[in-house]
């Protein structure tokens, strides 16, 4: 029943989310942690606002307390970020946030962490999968949460000041401060307010919130910034006129942007604006990582600059490996996960943020302003998605069609290659591409296209869509 996704573990409340599967994982965990005689090195556990994330924490501290293994409890609510951030910090063997992102509110899951504050490897999920197996109730092994405190074997911790204070000393707080920027906050009911709220009024920014509460059902919207679930931002940025929009998604690791004009700033151009930014205005230097389904600009942009663009499958634990062996200087996927050279080595949407905010008081220019700069220089790219869902039958006819049968449309563009490595992925020698993969979190058919124009973007997808007949 438990099986690992491209973002950790993830299933619907009451279903598959129960105490005794979270203690089964729990044990899984444990065994495998056992094995590799990690036990003293300790274990990192933090948690969202999702209904029994909480709850779900102390279920994962007692079964890891249990087995003989030393458990940090992060004692309040925490962005995924920080929780990475602590395992590499206290330099445990692995951590666990209790958080399913961005999935609707009725999901919750459990991400694991390895040295470093990484996200787990194929190769950990596939062992502790092969662990669960093996285990029957009677094996779980736990103490009550309170006696674990008592005893030393659970640590209660607040790395609060520590994480923030990081990202401070990593951006530009003086360049912010004279800028005196204008920003709307939307947390959209997750945890990233107080982290990035510190952050900018300790640069000085004016700084207003929406939907801080705690909420969840998430005010009745995924918890995901895009363009369909930030209205409210959007409207409240033209109309009271901010320089910048920010939305978080649920555990705070990926961010959507509004503009000054009110545009959605989709991810793809944050990372373009960032890595651009990095390279011309900072004077940095090295390479970029993307996944499969993130904008070709970012190749074209590191042409231009002498550097290199990576090319890995869909799940940040790719990113984050590439961009360690290539010293790559910032990686990214289009759903709106990001991190730069020096950090964490997941995704963080509370630093991108804040490097962001820097980006806009280094240059002066506002962010259409500077995206036009980009896309003057290294060209137009524009992307539409699309996600279908299907019944069993459904898949195990889109599988045999695409990666059995291996058939492909006629799309009216010549074709430069197919790659099967991550989904199907089919490149035009005009530089454009579309991609069809099943989503590792959700039962979903996801369908990427790229071309120099919308229209284009959305022929091709239109093709696609009409030959699998979704």
């Amino acid at each position: 029943m438990i099986k690992f996704g491209t973002g950790g573990w993830r299933a619907i409340i009451g279903e598959e989310f129960t105490k005794a599967n979270v203690q089964l994982l729990s044990q899984a965990v444990a065994n495998m942690i056992k094995s590799q005689n990690c036990e003293k090195s300790g274990f990192v556990i933090g948690y969202d606002r999702r209904f029994l994330s909480d709850k779900a924490a102390r279920w994962i501290a007692e079964v890891l307390a249990g087995n003989g293994i030393k458990v940090y409890f992060i004692e309040k609510v925490a962005p995924t970020p920080l929780i990475m951030f602590t395992v590499k910090t206290l330099r445990t063997c692995y951590g666990a946030a209790v958080t399913a992102s961005h999935n609707p509110a009725d999901y919750n899951g459990v991400k694991i962490f390895t040295k470093g504050g990484r996200d787990a490897t194929e190769e950990v999920t596939v062992s502790i999968e092969s662990y669960i197996k093996d285990i029957k109730e009677s094996d779980i092994q736990f103490v009550d949460f309170e006696d674990g405190k008592n005893q030393g074997s659970i640590e209660v911790i607040d790395p609060f000041n520590e994480f923030i204070d990081t990202i401070i000393n990593m951006i530009d707080m003086e360049a912010i401060k004279s800028r005196k920027l204008k920003i709307l906050l939307d947390p959209m009911y997750g945890v990233s307010k107080t982290s990035l709220q510190t952050i900018l009024i300790t640069a000085r920014c004016e700084v207003d919130i929406i939907n801080d509460r705690h909420d969840t059902l998430f005010g009745g919207r995924l918890p995901s910034p895009s363009t369909h679930t930030l209205h409210r931002l959007k409207d409240m940025v033209v109309e009271k006129g901010y320089d910048i929009g920010i939305g978080t998604d649920g555990d705070a690791d990926r961010l959507g942007i509004i503009d000054e004009k009110g545009n959605f700033i989709h991810p793809n151009s944050i990372l373009a604006l960032l890595y651009y930014y990095l390279l011309k205005y900072k004077g940095w230097k090295g390479g970029v990582v993307r996944n499969i389904a993130t904008t070709h600009l970012l190749d074209s942009i590191a042409q231009g600059f002498g550097e290199e663009c990576y090319e890995v499958p869909v799940g940040f634990k790719h990113i984050s490996s590439t961009m360690e062996a290539k010293n790559a200087l910032i990686g990214g996927e289009s759903s709106g996960g990001l991190t730069i050279r020096g950090h964490i080595s997941g995704k963080d949407g509370i630093f991108a943020a804040s490097l962001l905010i820097e980006l806009l008081s280094v240059t002066g220019k506002s962010l259409s302003e500077l995206l036009e700069e980009i896309h003057q220089q290294f060209g137009y790219f524009e992307m539409v998605e699309s996600d279908f869902r299907f019944s069993n039958e459904d898949k195990e006819r889109l599988v045999k069609l695409l990666f059995e049968d291996k058939k492909i449309p006629g799309f009216g563009y010549e074709i430069a290659s197919v790659s099967y490595r991550d989904g199907l992925k089919i490149y035009f020698k005009n530089g454009g591409w579309i991609s069809v993969r099943f989503s590792g979190t959700e039962p979903l058919l996801r369908v990427f296209a790229e071309m120099s124009n919308e229209a284009e973007a959305q022929k091709i997808s239109n093709i696609m869509k009409e030959f699998l007949n979704i």
